[in-house]
């Protein structure tokens, strides 16, 4: 009975996805950045919480700096519930703003 509950549920559950933006500075050339989207399936919160602490906590990802990490809960819009950035990535995106607004 609970596996059927669990069927009817599912479709209603959120999906999840974590987003990794690495930023790349050349002088002289704006500022560029890349993202790389993991998703999960429905219902799947423990999975990409996991997923995110390990790309968190990974050496690869704080010696890379700047680089943003998001875990983003999706439902009917996108919510970022968790985020960590290494670097100066609030700055490189206050350049980006300057830059699209001339």
């Amino acid at each position: 009975m609970k596996a059927i509950g669990r069927g009817v549920a599912k479709p209603f559950q959120s999906k999840y996805e974590v987003v990794c933006t690495t930023y790349q500075v050349i002088p002289g050339l704006p500022v560029s950045k890349n993202e790389q989207t993991h998703a999960f399936e429905r219902g799947a919160a423990l999975e990409a919480r996991e997923f995110y602490t390990k790309v968190v906590s990974s050496d690869m990802t704080r010696t890379m700096a700047p680089v943003e990490v998001k875990l983003r809960k999706i439902y009917l819009s996108g919510k970022t519930i968790e985020q960590a950035e290494f670097g100066p990535v609030q700055h490189l995106k206050n350049l980006n703003a300057g830059n699209k607004k001339k």
